[in-house]
């Protein structure tokens, strides 16, 4: 430390000794003009003392930064962050500090004439606009001290600055009061400007070019400044530079481009490289040309691009080993499931059957033995002997340890059967035995056994069937584990019983019936077929019954296993088949069936079960040999439109449901598919699911495998409900009887169409038909349908009856009334109106879950959703690829067409970059959801996660947020070549497509796929219109609310604050123009993030909300 402090007074005595010999050096002239001797030589010969002058010139006001920051932070904090950094990169100029030295020589009161802290404040603050605190586009200064009305020396002209008095000493520091400055003006020294106004002069900061003017005879203006020479004064010449100002009304004040300028007074040419204080050397693949503004970085941009590709690339050749991959887990997943299914089949009749029957058998035989001997006691012994079991035998094994005799065990009919040969050994019944196990033939009808050899003998063939079982099952293949776990193991499923009675459906606000008086039943185990004409009305009923009819006044009731609950209770175990065939095309058979599976069966069960329950109805639907192929869609051919249907069908019988309503599953099949499908759902009904499904023109083959027929004419009415076996027997009561050779489903429909009379011995008119029905069950008949179909014939009391039973209802004519065409508009309205409260409604209803099955958990099934979304994204690489292309090509056009324009730090390109990125991501981002409503909705209303569906279709769209910005750059930064970092392009650009990502779900959820295609390419283009607004109108207001605004607020930062130096004015006018400030960059940024989570949920509102189900 005191050789520092010795230094640094050592080094300051020298520099006052030489300014001393400096300043009598060159002192006033003596008479005759010659200067007195100076001993000791000029200063200006001594490189050294110059040095030292130079230094001691630029310590003076390097540290002034400190006086100026409140006022900078005041008027300038939105485009200066911090203060001594910036002040930093445009006055340091400890590098080189020739110019001041050049300076020194010609003017040897050149401190003198530099500009106080308060000239440099009067500067500032004149510049700036007091109104709105803008820049000036005029820069001359108010009135001041020195320049003014009455007092104008040559040092107020631009160029030229002034000294003080003697005196006067001049504190560069003081920032209060302004020096008197009119003596002995001079041009300003080259490096510095000197304003128009102001008799002081300021360095001009680096990465500008301030040589002395030069007059053009020509033009009488010195170049390469703008101003001219004040007139009448001959002997004034021009000065140095005058202003520093932004770029359009000083850009001479700027270093070239193809130059770089080491200080404020020289300007070299670029021979190969760039920079603007120094030349830099360019990267090693870029090529510079000499003079050339920016290197061709291009080379860069190609490799990136190569990377992305080659990345890109090994995804999708990956793929498909992944894909293959899951295809092997999966066989070994049924592999498995076989094992699973063979150990249990194995251990279920080995242990359930041979081990109780022989067991009891020894028992049963010493009974016997004792029955028949009592009094030979002493051949007891080999009775008992013969009656044990062989050795090495299953019956000979020891009792498993959960048959414990403390353990009570259901017994098998078998068991129940010996020990009531036991009690009562006398009887001579025969005994109705069941072969085998209560499951092995469902109630399969027993043999009649009626000596107790028979039922010994019995006993142990069931041993030696059992054992014979148990090595056929070691070698069965797949399919035929699957047959004997199918046929030995029937799961216990709820039973549903579903009694509707006076069913009736109007339209609000039309008094329209849609069905009426509808009144019946759905029995488990049964089939039930719904046929109609066209209009009766077949769909609705089934929606009716499950609780679907929005907008529709419902009557009557509908009761659930005898009791009033809604059908929405039950939905884990409801299936329902749509009539479109509403199976994902990207998907092969299998996974479609296995994902329904692992989402809708009980969560609980083991992976092994739920493999058997899909191979189990893959067998029964005959899906077999393509179970592994794309099910395909309209642009890519897949499976046939009736293997289609299978599959669809199947979707539903995977889950297990207790009532499976299918709406037309044979429609588009031959007749050999609908046997095929119909064979499935009797296996279905074996096991007490109850099935209603509508038919269309049923073959009779078809027509006799149905349990009951639900009949409908035109209004939905019911014409008949029943057996199958008993309609013919019914409508022939009629007088309507089949023809011969004619399928009587197709007969009665045409009778209700109209096209066919019924016969002449028909008592009856088809009008009459669901009145008749009516009458015939006793239930309440409306009146306007006993008027209007003129019941003479029927007995006054039948009809008293069925009056005073009938619950009074609305008639349709009586009701419609003469309306104007506003009337007829307003009940529309209405109409349309309560249809939407109706499906919000339903959408929101939540009601108790009933049905006694746990599902997967919200994860679970996120992991499923994500599973599935992920496999469709990689079998649609090549649709990604040619997004990726789009904006390749975009960034290429874009950069090459919008070069960086330094006077507006590239906004040109960073607008387009905002419309262009922001339209191809919201393009690409509507296929997410547009194209898969139809499968939401109907996975919805089954009962599956929204939120897990939601999240994981924005789960995998995180993919192209991260990959697109970076494949737009590759092209576009490197062709543009801004300031700015690819970083900073890159967060923007990541920000921007995550928000404009939330916007495209809002779109694609809420339009349909047209108008949210039309929304996409409308919104950016407008919005970003809007935000390019300037001044203080509506437009400007509004803009500070749109998304564009934001990216390109953020895009525009970061370039600019890469300027410094001679560019800082032109950086504030430019960001004080637009309105925005540079600690603005990261809360734009998270308002583009905030924007895109909000939009989300507004997504997820209206995906939960606006459903059709």
């Amino acid at each position: 430390m005191v050789q520092m402090k010795l230094s640094s007074v050592v080094t300051l005595t020298l520099i006052l000794l030489l300014s001393g010999r400096w300043r009598m050096s060159h002192g006033q002239p003596q008479e005759g003009g010659v200067a007195p001797p100076v001993s000791g030589g000029n200063p200006a010969d001594n490189p050294v003392a110059m040095q030292l002058l130079s230094q001691a010139m630029y310590t003076r006001f390097s540290n002034s930064s400190a006086f100026f920051g409140p006022d900078v932070k005041k008027h300038l904090g939105f485009c200066i962050r911090d203060m001594d950094v910036e002040w930093n990169r445009a006055f340091n100029f400890s590098k080189n500090t020739k110019f001041l030295a050049e300076c020194l020589k010609v003017d040897k009161d050149a401190m003198q004439r530099l500009c106080t802290a308060a000239e440099v404040k009067f500067y500032g603050a004149s510049l700036l606009n007091d109104a709105q605190g803008g820049l000036k586009s005029s820069y001359y200064l108010r009135p001041n001290k020195n320049c003014n009305l009455s007092s104008w020396p040559a040092g107020c002209e631009p160029g030229w600055a002034c000294n003080t008095r003697v005196e006067d000493k001049v504190d560069l520091k003081n920032d209060k009061e302004m020096p008197e400055r009119v003596l002995q003006c001079q041009p300003c020294c080259p490096g510095f400007f000197c304003p128009h106004g102001l008799t002081c002069m300021i360095p001009c900061p680096l990465g500008s070019y301030c040589p002395a003017a030069k007059l053009n005879e020509a033009t009488g203006v010195c170049d390469p400044y703008r101003y001219q020479l004040p007139p009448g004064q001959a002997n004034h010449s021009c000065g140095g530079a005058d202003i520093w100002s932004d770029f359009s009304s000083g850009y001479e004040l700027f270093c070239s481009g193809g130059f770089y300028c080491p200080t404020t007074t020289q300007k070299i040419p670029c021979k190969k490289g760039s920079g603007s204080t120094a030349q830099m050397s360019c990267y090693q693949l870029a090529t510079c040309d000499p003079q050339t503004e920016n290197q061709n970085i291009t080379a860069y941009g190609i490799i990136f691009f190569g990377g992305i590709t080659l990345i890109l690339l090994i995804i999708y050749n990956c793929s498909g080993q992944v894909l293959s991959d899951r295809e092997k887990r999966q066989a070994k997943s049924r592999e498995a499931a076989a094992r699973s299914a063979r150990e249990t089949v194995q251990a279920r009749e080995r242990w359930k059957s041979a081990k109780d029957v022989a067991r009891k058998g020894a028992e049963l035989t010493a009974q016997l033995s004792r029955t028949f001997s009592r009094k030979k006691s002493v051949m007891n012994e080999p009775h008992r002997s013969s009656g044990q079991a062989k050795p090495g035998s299953d019956a000979a094994l020891p009792p498993m340890p959960g048959d414990s005799k403390g353990k009570k065990k259901k017994e098998s009919n078998l068991t129940k059967m010996m020990r009531d040969l036991e009690e009562n050994p006398d009887n001579d019944e025969g005994f109705n035995v069941e072969i085998g196990d209560k499951n092995l033939k469902k109630h399969g009808k027993g043999k009649a056994l009626h000596t107790r050899s028979q039922i010994f003998k019995y006993a142990y063939g069931q041993i030696e069937k059992e054992k014979a079982l148990q090595e056929h099952t070691k070698n069965l293949t797949f399919s035929g584990v699957i047959s004997v776990a199918s046929d030995l193991d029937f799961s216990s499923r709820p039973p549903i019983e579903v009694f509707f009675q006076d069913l009736t459906l109007t339209l609000k606000g039309k008094n329209k019936h849609l069905l009426r008086c509808v009144t019946g039943k759905l029995v488990p185990g049964h089939v039930s077929a719904v046929m109609g004409p066209s209009g009766a009305g077949k769909t609705t009923f089934l929606s009716a019954l499950l609780g679907k009819a929005a907008g529709c006044t419902i009557t009557g009731s509908i009761l659930i296993n005898g009791k009033d609950e809604p059908m929405q209770s039950y939905k884990r175990i409801i299936g329902y088949v749509p009539q479109d065939d509403i199976v994902h095309g990207n998907l092969t058979v299998e996974e479609n069936l296995w994902f329904s599976a692992r989402c809708r069966l009980s969560g609980d069960l083991e992976k092994a079960e739920k493999v058997l329950v899909v191979e189990r109805v893959i067998e029964s639907l005959g899906l077999q040999h393509i179970r592994d192929s794309l099910v395909g869609t309209v642009e890519k051919r897949g499976i046939s439109g009736g293997q289609r249907k299978r599959v669809n069908v199947g979707l539903e019988m995977v889950m297990e449901p207790s009532l499976l309503i299918l709406d037309e599953p044979t429609s588009g099949l031959d007749s050999s598919s609908s046997l095929l499908l119909l064979r499935a759902l009797r296996r279905e009904a074996l096991e007490g699911v109850n099935i209603c499904m509508v038919v269309h023109q049923p073959s009779y083959t078809l027509y006799r495998m149905f349990d009951d027929l639900i009949l409908l004419a035109k209004g939905g009415l019911t014409v008949y409900h029943g057996p199958v076996k008993k309609v013919e027997e019914y409508f022939s009561g009629l007088g309507i009887v089949v023809p011969e050779r004619v399928n009587p489903p197709d007969y009665y429909i045409d009778i209700l169409e109209g096209i066919v009379k019924p016969s002449a011995n028909a008592t009856v008119k088809f009008k009459e038909l669901p009145l008749r029905w009516m009458l015939h069950n006793g239930y309440p008949v409306p009146p306007d349908m006993l008027d209007s179909a003129g019941v003479s014939s029927i007995s006054t009391t039948s009809v008293d009856d069925s009056s005073s039973a009938h619950i009074n209802s609305p008639s349709v004519g009586a009701a419609a009334a003469d309306q104007s065409f506003a009337g007829e508009l307003w009940q529309d309205v209405k109409f349309t109106v309560g249809q939407k409260k109706d499906h919000i409604c339903l959408n929101f209803t939540r009601s108790v879950d009933l049905s006694d099955r746990k599902t997967p958990n919200v994860v679970m099934q996120y992991k499923f959703f994500l599973g599935r979304v992920g496999k469709q994204r990689l079998r649609e690489a090549r649709t990604q690829a040619v997004d990726y292309l789009i904006l390749l090509l975009a960034g290429v056009c874009l950069g090459t067409l919008a070069k960086v324009s330094d006077a507006t730090f590239g906004s040109t390109g960073y607008l387009y970059t905002v419309i262009g990125v922001s339209l191809l991501s919201k393009i690409a981002a509507l296929r997410s959801f547009s194209l898969d409503k139809l499968h939401y909705w109907r996975e919805s209303a089954a009962g599956m996660s929204s939120l897990a569906y939601f999240l994981a279709k924005d789960s995998v769209d995180h993919f192209n947020t991260i990959v697109k910005p970076a494949v737009y750059l590759s092209m576009f930064y490197f062709f543009n070549n801004p300031r700015s970092t690819i970083l900073d392009n890159y967060m923007v650009l990541l920000c921007l497509v995550y928000c404009v990502t939330g916007i495209a779900y809002v779109l694609a959820i809420y339009y349909e796929p047209a108008p949210a295609q039309l929304w996409s390419v409308l919104l950016p283009v407008v919005l970003t219109l809007v935000a390019n607004q300037e001044g203080d109108s509506f437009a400007t207001k509004l803009g500070d609310y749109c998304y564009t605004k934001w990216a390109l607020e953020a895009f525009l930062l970061a370039n600019a604050e890469r300027y410094s130096g001679v560019w800082l004015i032109q950086r504030c006018g430019a960001i004080r123009q637009r309105g925005y400030d540079l600690k603005d960059y990261y809360p734009c940024l998270a308002k583009l993030i905030a924007t895109g989570l909000v939009s989300r949920g507004v997504a997820f509102f209206c995906l939960v909300t606006f459903q059709k189900k």
